[in-house]
């Protein structure tokens, strides 16, 4: 509990006697007054875990002062003591009152009031603990790049979660990890005191799917023996994650499309619309619009999901960020199992790390560094147990290499004079850039560089003397040595 302070606000010696020594049988400290205005300087000076009122103050009304404690803290229990009248109970409850006791108190009553009390208070502190270790394990801190692409994806993600934008969607391949970033995106927003719930649309048959969302009404179907709210009601306030979206079938689109358009839903064999305040955010690892216009996924519910869309790079586009992962699952593992099982990767599995392609994305290279720092007996993990099929990829990647070299060597050639590699590094960016109207982004992909890159050759030049010229005849500042 945050205070071990009951305080007692009352003109009766008696009462408050009862109250002190309840509040003692469960090992609270008591601050007793009969003053309305004194009461108020205790509450801010001592922050009482619990505040009893007598509703019949001389200098002032008990009601008004549990409407001002509650309006400094609205989360303050306050327990209100009055005659046995239906008209004060109600009045005590209408201002915020967490129970009402009926005079002369009762010691074995407010002792099992201030218990309740003790209750609520503790699962309060619970839920605070669960939300912060939720929020430490899931936000955006905890997404390791340091590439480009991620960077800004993780900006954009950040940017949805300070708004209340109803719909966002995630597209990207297995193991890029969307469901981190939905969890991101809720637990960095105003709805992060809210449930956080997810369903996988393949895990699910369609004939089950639409109940799990929708909850049923007793009686609805045979089996169907008790009312059961849906995820969307459960998760009023907060925030629905609808992974694999793609898999739901064209009939149960529908019935969503309708849903998140009218904002409203009922339950399989209900009459009753219930209002929706939810932020859904869908996921997929296909692409919606080359599904929609396949007509496999209904556009119009492609188009009303991605009000937001990420799209989630793959690993294999963001190589600088691979060795940053692996380091980062090894210190997870450590603290995990409380033991330091290696010390890192060895030059030779760091190689293959950068050179293997990663389908399977960034839950493969947790994967592979989970059974690597198992089975390792060495400080650093070695080849040894790095999988086959990584291992024999390195020979595809040779292969392919090879080929790419084979292919350049038609269109360059060393003269016989020599020439400066950085110079040929800028001719060929020159060349590209000009292609591509001075587009970095673009030229870069046709030198199957980063732009990033092109960068660093160009700021790495500027101290030379020779303009390098954009295609509408401005050198933007652009200098090749």
């Amino acid at each position: 509990m945050a205070s071990n302070k009951i305080l007692i606000i009352g003109e009766n010696l008696q009462d408050r006697r009862n109250i002190k020594k309840a509040a003692q049988s469960l090992g609270f400290v008591s601050l007793e007054t009969s003053s309305s205005n004194s009461a108020l300087d205790l509450f801010d000076t001592h922050s009482p875990a619990a505040t009893l009122i007598d509703i019949k103050l001389q200098d002032g009304s008990g009601l008004n002062l549990l409407q001002k404690i509650k309006q400094r803290q609205p989360e303050a229990i306050v327990i209100a003591a009055g005659n046995s009248l239906v008209e004060e109970s109600v009045a005590a409850f209408r201002a915020g009152a967490f129970d009402f006791i009926v005079k002369p108190i009762n010691f074995e009553e407010v002792r099992a009031s201030i218990r309740k009390a003790v209750e609520v208070l503790d699962l309060r502190r619970e839920i605070r603990q669960h939300h912060q270790e939720q929020f430490n394990s899931f936000n955006f801190e905890q997404i390791i790049g340091e590439s480009r692409s991620i960077k800004e994806t993780i900006s954009l993600a950040r940017k949805v979660a300070a708004t209340d934008v109803s719909f966002v969607l995630l597209q990207g391949e297995s193991g890029t990890g969307k469901d981190l970033f939905a969890k991101a995106i809720h637990f960095s927003s105003s709805r992060a005191n809210e449930p956080f719930l997810a369903i996988n649309c393949a895990a699910i048959p369609s004939n089950l799917l639409e109940s799990e969302l929708f909850g049923y009404e007793k009686g609805a179907f045979t089996d169907a023996k008790t009312l059961k709210e849906g995820l969307f009601e459960q998760a009023e306030g907060g925030t629905l994650f609808l992974n694999e979206i793609s898999e739901l079938e064209i009939g149960l689109q529908a019935k969503l499309l309708r849903v998140l358009e009218e904002r409203t839903f009922r339950r399989v064999g209900g009459l009753r619309y219930l209002p929706l305040n939810v932020r859904v955010i869908a996921a997929s690892n296909l692409n919606l619009r080359e599904e929609s216009q396949a007509k496999r996924f209904r556009l119009d519910l492609y188009y009303r999901l991605s009000v937001i869309e990420i799209n989630l790079p793959p690993l294999r586009k963001r190589e600088k960020d691979v060795l940053l992962l692996a380091e980062h699952f090894i210190k997870n593992l450590d603290q995990k199992w409380q033991q330091r099982l290696v010390h890192g990767l060895s030059p030779e599995a760091a190689e293959v790390f950068l050179r293997y392609r990663w389908a399977g994305n960034v839950r493969e290279l947790r994967n592979v560094i989970e059974r690597a720092s198992v089975l390792e007996e060495n400080e650093q993990i070695t080849l040894k147990y790095i999988p086959d099929e990584i291992l024999s990829d390195q020979s595809a990647y040779s292969s392919h290499l090879r080929n790419e070299l084979q292919k350049a060597s038609r269109y360059v050639s060393l003269p016989t004079d020599g020439i400066s590699l950085d110079m040929v590094k800028l001719s060929l960016i020159q060349q590209a850039l000009e292609r591509c109207g001075g587009n970095a982004s673009r030229a870069a992909d046709l030198l199957c560089i980063s732009r990033d890159r092109i960068r660093y050759h160009l700021r790495k030049s500027k101290t030379g003397t020779i303009e390098l010229k954009m295609p509408n005849g401005r050198n933007n500042g652009i200098l090749m040595t």
